[in-house]
C-alpha cells in the first residue's frame, strides 16, 4: 500500500468513526476483519477516491450494514 492510499484509508476510518460516533481503532477492526478494508477500499481506491466525502461514508457504512457488521 502506497502512501496516498494509506492516506485515503485512514480518511475513510475518519469519517466512517465521526459518523458512526465510534472510536476510530473500532471502525478499524470492524472494516479489517469483515474484509471491508482490503477486499473493497483499498482495491477500489480508484474510484471511491472521487467521491465526494459525505457520498463515500454513506457508502462504506451502507456496506458495513450489507455485511452484517453493523446492526440495520
Amino acid at each position: 500500500m502506497n502512501k496516498t492510499t494509506l492516506e485515503f484509508v485512514t480518511f475513510c476510518i475518519g469519517q466512517v468513526s465521526r459518523r458512526l460516533q465510534m472510536p476510530r481503532n473500532i471502525v478499524y477492526r470492524k472494516l479489517k476483519d469483515s474484509g471491508i478494508l482490503y477486499d473493497y477500499i483499498i482495491p477500489s481506491y480508484d474510484v471511491l477516491h472521487t467521491f465526494g466525502a459525505h457520498y463515500l461514508t454513506d457508502d462504506i457504512i451502507d456496506y458495513m450494514k450489507e455485511k452484517g457488521v453493523l446492526a440495520v
